[in-house]
């Protein structure tokens, strides 16, 4: 019912009352029928429903629109809780790497204190046998000298013997010898 006072009161508000040449309730009044046809366009309006149905149909969009902001704000959360699991991960991530850099680290230092023990061990071995190997020449040397001496010293007696023997002398020497090897012997 406020519709139609509305209606009457817009249709008394125009400047057709103003008019004051032809009356306003004529169809000659240019005016007056473009009132009626305006009102019986609202009129078929009403009687099909048209607000009712642009109403159901903004109705609709509505939940439409509220629908896509929940999902958006679904996939929001769920782009949230993604992005805060890479994260965690990328922490865990670089968490390992520094562990794995720290014990390589670590085992790097071992390893090159470990070369350094066994250089220090090799050099030591190598050192030792270089000295035995030193000392066994130097005793090769001693014994080859003393045997050169020796031999010097038995062909310069044997010649000193030579000069000084006489074949009397010659002979009781080997008849001495005959004897302590006789005695030895029994």
């Amino acid at each position: 019912m406020t519709r139609i006072a509305t209606l009457i009161a817009a249709l008394m508000a125009t400047p057709a009352f103003a008019a004051g040449d032809k009356p306003f309730f004529s169809l000659a009044n240019t005016d007056f029928v473009v009132v009626i046809g305006f009102a019986v366009f609202v009129g078929i309006l009403l009687y099909f429903k048209v607000p009712a149905l642009v109403t159901g149909m903004l109705d609709k969009r509505a939940v439409q629109i509220k629908a896509e902001l929940d999902e958006a704000r679904a996939l929001r959360e769920e782009a949230k809780a993604l992005l805060s699991s890479f994260e965690r991960k990328q922490k865990e991530v670089k968490d390992q790497a520094d562990a794995i850099v720290a014990a390589a680290k670590v085992e790097a230092e071992a390893a090159a204190a470990q070369a350094q023990a066994d250089l220090k061990a090799s050099i030591a071995r190598r050192v030792a046998a270089a000295e035995e190997q030193i000392a066994a020449a130097e005793a090769g040397a001693v014994r080859e000298v003393r045997e050169a001496a020796i031999s010097v010293a038995v062909a310069a007696a044997g010649e000193v013997l030579a000069k000084q023997m006489t074949a009397e002398a010659s002979a009781a020497s080997i008849d001495a010898a005959i004897k302590q090897v006789e005695a030895k012997l029994h």
